[in-house]
């Protein structure tokens, strides 16, 4: 796809430096770009760590770093450099928002802090994500995914019948990425209306453990507790053999119960079950969930569904990843687009998902290459070309995409 500068998305003129990698950071500048802001990738000589992560027709260009670096440029300095420092504190004045993924000491360390930054751009929005919050004793340890899910207490909900289990998602990372989203929308607000920046702070741990708990604190949610913690509903579902495969079948109110019990040819289970009350359908939930499974097997997966549409009663069928774009309503409303690459010829991507009447979100770059856009954006610095070029030479930055 050609490189487009026209932005129709809300945050069309803003300005965001995004100095973060692998998936949380990203996934929420991507965003902030497709919703029309100029996002600047800062990438360190090596790149991305993400770049080589998951499948890929050229090194650098993998599958997981194309999934979330859609609609910025690659500015590829290296900052340990006074040089390359330098180039970063040109850039500062003139952005909007500053995001962050490296850890607030390596940061300061760069010289690049929040008081530092704030000292060059008084109404800079700084947000950095963290893995754990920094006025507690984690402060400093490193943390991915798989970490976050097993301290947050996901991983012990996921594999409540047995050890622990990760979700096979890179979940807690984008969670994190769509609060620091968040957060960074309601400050670059309170800008709006007060032209003051300020430092956003998105912690891992916490912002996991909230998401958890709430349905999953349950009786720790008093005090004293009343019972244990965890939402048994949620905790013992599973899919629905089908004569044919599984289902999600999901009767959820006393109608819903009555009427699939009914249609079904069980309707003494009304009664048995006590699915009319909510009190007595939770406290039944097991046995209510075991009679499903022994109704199921009696239809076929689309008798089912037929049978749920006809009634107004939630279900659906399992979709495999490689069924995905060709979901009939995935494939109505568009879901799923392609491009022509640069350098990885024709891609297919998940475009912006949310819908704006007034201010469309869009997508205007493709993927960067590692340092595509650097001599561009020093030349927009002030840069000349034998100053860049100088630069390259002596590894301060790297010039790429070609």
């Amino acid at each position: 796809m050609p490189e487009t500068t026209t932005a129709t998305g809300p945050l069309h003129g803003i300005r965001v430096l995004d100095l973060t990698g692998v998936v949380l950071g990203p996934f929420a500048t991507q965003t902030l770009g497709d919703w029309g802001a100029e996002v600047i990738k800062l990438e360190p000589p090596q790149g991305d760590l993400v770049r080589n992560s998951g499948v890929y027709r050229h090194p650098g260009m993998a599958s997981v770093f194309l999934g979330v670096n859609r609609n910025k440029r690659s500015l590829c300095l290296d900052l340990k450099t006074p040089e390359g420092a330098e180039i970063l504190r040109r850039l500062i004045p003139s952005m909007d928002v500053l995001v962050s993924n490296i850890r607030p000491a390596g940061m300061a360390r760069l010289g690049f802090g929040y008081a530092d930054c704030a000292a060059l751009n008084p109404r800079l929005v700084y947000a950095v994500a963290t893995g754990f919050g920094q006025d507690g004793p984690d402060r400093a340890r490193p943390a991915f995914d798989e970490i976050i899910q097993a301290a947050s207490g996901l991983a012990a909900v996921v594999g409540e019948d047995g050890p622990p289990a990760f979700v096979p998602s890179l979940v807690a990372d984008k969670i994190t990425g769509m609060a620091l989203l968040s957060a960074t929308l309601a400050a670059l607000l309170h800008r709006e209306r007060t032209g003051e920046g300020q430092l956003v702070e998105v912690p891992m741990l916490e912002t996991l453990t909230a998401f958890v708990a709430v349905e999953h604190l349950g009786g720790l949610t008093f005090d004293p507790p009343q019972g244990e913690p965890g939402y048994k509903r949620l905790l013992h579902r599973k899919p629905v053999p089908t004569a044919d495969g599984h289902i999600t079948l999901l009767p959820y109110t006393a109608a819903h119960w009555r009427a699939f019990l009914t249609a079904a040819g069980r309707p003494e289970l009304i009664e048995e079950l006590g699915v009319e009350n909510p009190v007595t359908r939770n406290a039944n939930i097991d046995r209510i969930y075991a009679a499903c499974a022994e109704i199921a097997p009696g239809r076929t997966t689309a008798e089912w569904l037929a049978l749920c549409d006809e009634l107004d009663i939630p279900a659906t069928a399992f979709s495999r990843l490689e069924d995905l774009p060709e979901h009939p309503h995935l494939k109505a409303v568009g879901l799923f687009q392609d491009m022509d690459h640069p350098s990885e010829g024709r891609l297919r991507y998940a475009r912006p998902p949310t819908r704006f009447a007034r201010t469309p979100a869009s997508v205007r770059r493709p993927m960067p290459r590692l340092g595509e856009h650097t001599a561009e954006i020093l030349g927009e610095l002030g840069y000349d070309q034998a100053a860049i070029e100088a630069m390259a030479a002596r590894g301060t930055v790297r010039l790429g995409g070609g």
